[in-house]
C-alpha cells in the first residue's frame, strides 16, 4: 500500500477547494479592513480635539525644525491620556470582533476539510462521517482565540519588561545605549520564539476542538499528543510549507523592490497601485498556504496509525528432533518426603 504524504494531500486539497482559501481571505481581510478604517478615523478624529492656536499656526508655517518641533510639543501637551484612552478602545474592539470572526472561520473551514478527507476526496461525504463531525465547536473555539488575544497582550508586556531590564545596563550617569540594545535582543528573540510556539499549538488545538468536540484544555492536551506521536510529519508538512512562504515573500519584496527603483520615471500612482497589487497577491498566496498547511495537519489527524510489524516466533521442536539443554540436567529424588503424597 503506497504511503501518503501529508504535505501533498495539503496542497492538492487547497487546490481542489479554492472556495477554502477565498473564506480564510473573506474573514482575515475583514478584519483587517476594519482595523485599518479604525484607526484612520480614529486617528483624524483625534486631531480633531487637538488644539491649534493662532501662533501654533504661525510657527509650524514657517517650516524651520526648531520652531515646527515647539508648535508641535505645545499642540500634543495634555493629550497623551486621550491617545491612551483611544488605542485601548480600539484594541479591545478589534480583540472582540477577532476573536468572534476568526471562531466562526476556523470552525467552517476545518469542518469543511474534515469534510473532505473523510469523503472521497471528491465532496461524497458519506453520512457517518459527516454525524462523526462534533456540531458545537464554537465555544471552544472562543476560549482558544481568546487565549491567543490574551497570548498576544503577555507579549507586549514581555517586551516592556525586557525594555525595562536591559535599561539598567544603561544608567543616567554612564549611559551605554549600545550594550542595552544587545542586551534587549536576546531577550526578544526568546520573548517571540515562545509566542510563536504557543500561537502555533492554539491555532493547532482549534482542529481537535472541531473535530472531537472537546473544550479549551482537551482541546489542548489532543494537540500535545498529537505533536508527540506524529511529530515527524507535522514537521515536514510546517517546513515545506514555510519555504513556500519563504519564497512567496522574496518574491513579492523583489517584485516590489523592482517597482520602487523606477520612482524617479514612473508616476507616483502607478508605483503606488503595482506596490499594493504585489502586496495584496502576497497576502492572498500566504493565505492559500496556511489553508495548505491546515488541510496537511488535518489529513495527519485523520490517517491511520501505522500497524506495528508482527513478530513470527519460531516453531517449536517436534518430538522426534534431539533438543540440547544448555543448563544441566538434574534428577529428582522421588524418596523425598515433600513429594509424598501420605501426610507428615
Amino acid at each position: 500500500m503506497p504511503r501518503v504524504s501529508p504535505t501533498v494531500e495539503g496542497f492538492r486539497a487547497a487546490f481542489r477547494r479554492p472556495s477554502l482559501t477565498l473564506a480564510e481571505i473573506a474573514w482575515r481581510w475583514t478584519v483587517g479592513a476594519v482595523a485599518w478604517a479604525l484607526f484612520f478615523f480614529s486617528f483624524l478624529e483625534y486631531l480633531n480635539t487637538l488644539p491649534v492656536t493662532n501662533v501654533d499656526a504661525i510657527l509650524l508655517w514657517t517650516r524651520q525644525p526648531l520652531l515646527v518641533g515647539a508648535a508641535i510639543a505645545h499642540i500634543l501637551r495634555g493629550s497623551l491620556s486621550r491617545a491612551v484612552l483611544a488605542v485601548l478602545l480600539a484594541a479591545l474592539a478589534l480583540s472582540f470582533l477577532w476573536i468572534v470572526v476568526s471562531s466562526i472561520g476556523r470552525a467552517a473551514t476545518v469542518r469543511a476539510l474534515l469534510d473532505y478527507f473523510r469523503g472521497d476526496a471528491a465532496g461524497n461525504v458519506s453520512t457517518a462521517a459527516h454525524d462523526a463531525i462534533q456540531p458545537r465547536p464554537f465555544r471552544s473555539a472562543i476560549a482558544l482565540n481568546f487565549l491567543r488575544a490574551a497570548l498576544a497582550l503577555a507579549v507586549i508586556l514581555a517586551f516592556v519588561g525586557a525594555a525595562i531590564v536591559s535599561s539598567f545596563a544603561s544608567p543616567h550617569a554612564n549611559p551605554q545605549p549600545g550594550l542595552a540594545f544587545i542586551l534587549f535582543l536576546p531577550l526578544a528573540g526568546l520573548i517571540c520564539i515562545a509566542w510563536s510556539v504557543l500561537n502555533w499549538l492554539l491555532s493547532l488545538a482549534c482542529i481537535f476542538a472541531v473535530r472531537d468536540g472537546e473544550d479549551a484544555l482537551g482541546a489542548l492536551s489532543a494537540a500535545g499528543a498529537f505533536l508527540r506521536e506524529r511529530a515527524g510529519p507535522v514537521f515536514a508538512v510546517s517546513t515545506w510549507t514555510g519555504l513556500a512562504h519563504l519564497a512567496a515573500f522574496v518574491g513579492a519584496s523583489l517584485i516590489a523592490s523592482l517597482a520602487l527603483a523606477f520612482i524617479r520615471v514612473a508616476p507616483t500612482r502607478l508605483l503606488i497601485a503595482v506596490v499594493t497589487l504585489v502586496t495584496l497577491a502576497y497576502f492572498a498566496v500566504a493565505d492559500w498556504l496556511y489553508m495548505a498547511r491546515l488541510a496537511g495537519y488535518i489529513c495527519i489527524a485523520e490517517m491511520p496509525e501505522e500497524p506495528v510489524e508482527s513478530v513470527t516466533l519460531p516453531a517449536p521442536p517436534d518430538a522426534g528432533q534431539n533438543v540440547i539443554l544448555s543448563a544441566p540436567v538434574r534428577t529428582i529424588d522421588r524418596d523425598e518426603l515433600i513429594l509424598s503424597d501420605i501426610p507428615n
